[in-house]
């Protein structure tokens, strides 16, 4: 074979293995996210029916007391309406520290581990 052949063959050969293995770690990632997603659903329905209750109580709270139903739960004063978007604030923070950390899971914040 001359030199300018070997070079293509050893370049189709490289390129091969290159991609070969490229293909093996993208299914390698997706055999793992597979696992994973039951667990990922689970989790987020956990959630959603977490967040569904808690608004059925606030509604409820809501119309025991009389207050106009919104959204938001406005309340008139605004440094009440502060407390209560911290205790939101602080409930989700703590949510979200008790979820199992996961490798390829979404990126933290820089202060976070």
């Amino acid at each position: 074979m001359s030199a300018p052949q070997s070079l293509a063959k050893a370049a189709m050969n490289r390129m091969a293995a290159r991609l070969g293995s490229g293909l093996a770690d993208a299914a390698a990632t997706l055999a793992a996210l597979a696992q994973e997603a039951p667990a990922r659903v689970q989790q987020e329905l956990t959630l959603f029916w977490e967040e569904v209750s808690m608004e059925a109580e606030r509604i409820e709270q809501d119309r025991d007391t009389g207050a106009p139903a919104s959204r938001g739960g406005a309340v008139a004063d605004p440094q009440e309406r502060i407390d209560a978007l911290r205790a939101k604030v602080a409930e989700l923070s703590r949510r979200l520290d008790q979820m199992p950390a996961t490798p390829d899971g979404p990126p933290r914040s820089p202060g976070q581990p």
